[in-house]
């Protein structure tokens, strides 16, 4: 058995009442009982323990005419046998269930006349077949009238179960979850993939609103219980709180589809066409998704200059190097080649032959 704190609001005879049931076991003992009952108050009631006297506290019954006396104005308005008469069965309320609210409306008022509630209970039944069964047998006890209704609802439940049993059921009513109101709806996206603009989603739709480019969505509908909607998150598409614009899937996948359109073209930035292949739409970076940093090329540490494409001396002209390098071809083959291999003597070069100017001297030269 569980005892909520006294708050100071409720019945304080209650309270101490349900409080020495509980510690039955120790009720010989008022050592225990004083220490144990300030752990059942909270609040006011705690407050007002905490500034009573050291020393003014003997035994537990003192101190329980002190806290009921103390707390007797917060004693909750207790009904009388008045207001079982208004207590009536509903139309469509089974005699069980008339009987439980009956029963525990009955038992919050003290001292009650069992004829009274006998009475009480007869008068508020529904108009049918069971009230004028009642009228016949007039019960004049409460035990009568139980047994009488015992057997009125035993004939109400069966009928119950042959009416559900003869209703058709359908599997996907038995395989659906029960909604929640608590749980938001989600809608699952439209595209695998979105396009990546260069203004803010909110931006664009405020504008293309104000273009009237489409048509502003109805407020009057809602897919979730207000009474759970987060007011912090507001949607510059719906109007609505509850989610944000970047967080709309709806709004999202309208974006897209105008986007593939081709209405959203400025808000779009187009890579250039590489040689590979034609430039292909990249998915849309997640926002938490970390960018890679581009990492430069080292400087250069010198510059090697290259003659490549042939002769180049002659001209600037390409039929003049032809002709340069035909007379060069020329002046070759006059030389007549010797008949036997002469020694190959040692060749060593002057400063003075780098400075050398001749047309043949095409070889690469570096630039440090």
């Amino acid at each position: 058995m569980t005892l909520a704190p006294y708050k100071g609001i409720g019945d304080p005879k209650i309270h101490v009442t349900k409080f020495e049931s509980m510690m039955f076991l120790n009720s010989d003992s008022d050592p225990i009982l004083c220490r144990s009952f300030p752990t059942f108050l909270d609040g006011a009631a705690l407050l007002w323990f905490s500034n009573l006297p050291a020393g003014s506290i003997s035994n537990f019954d003192d101190f329980s005419k002190l806290f009921i006396n103390q707390f007797a104005a917060s004693k909750i308005y207790v009904r009388d046998s008045d207001y079982l008469s208004t207590i009536r069965q509903g139309q469509h309320e089974s005699l069980k269930d008339y009987m439980t609210r009956f029963t525990t409306a009955a038992m919050e008022i003290p001292d009650l006349n069992p004829e009274v509630q006998l009475h009480a209970l007869k008068s508020g039944l529904r108009p049918g077949k069971f009230q004028e069964a009642i009228a016949v047998a007039k019960p004049r006890t409460l035990e009568e009238f139980r047994d009488k209704a015992t057997g009125q609802i035993e004939i109400e439940e069966l009928r119950e179960t042959r009416r559900y049993e003869r209703q058709p059921h359908r599997k996907e009513d038995d395989k659906t979850p029960s909604k929640d109101p608590k749980r938001p709806f989600r809608l699952t996206p439209k595209y695998d993939s979105y396009t990546r603009f260069n203004a803010r989603r909110e931006d664009i739709l405020k504008e293309i609103l104000h273009n009237k480019l489409i048509k502003p969505p109805n407020r009057a509908g809602s897919y979730q219980d207000q009474r759970f909607v987060d007011k912090s998150k507001h949607c510059a598409f719906h109007q609505k709180f509850g989610h944000t614009t970047d967080e709309c899937v709806i709004a999202k996948d309208l974006l897209e589809r105008l986007a593939r359109q081709g209405h959203l073209d400025k808000y779009i930035t187009r890579a250039r066409p590489s040689s590979e292949g034609p430039t292909v739409r990249r998915p849309e970076r997640r926002q938490n998704t970390p960018e890679k940093p581009k990492t430069q090329p080292p400087p250069p540490r010198g510059v090697i200059n290259c003659i490549s494409g042939g002769f180049a001396s002659g001209g600037q002209t390409s039929s003049a190097r032809k002709r340069r390098f035909r007379e060069m071809l020329t002046l070759q083959q006059t030389n007549k080649a010797p008949t036997s291999k002469p020694r190959t003597p040692e060749i060593s070069f002057k400063h003075s032959d780098y400075q050398a100017r001749s047309d043949n001297l095409d070889d690469p030269y570096k630039k440090y």
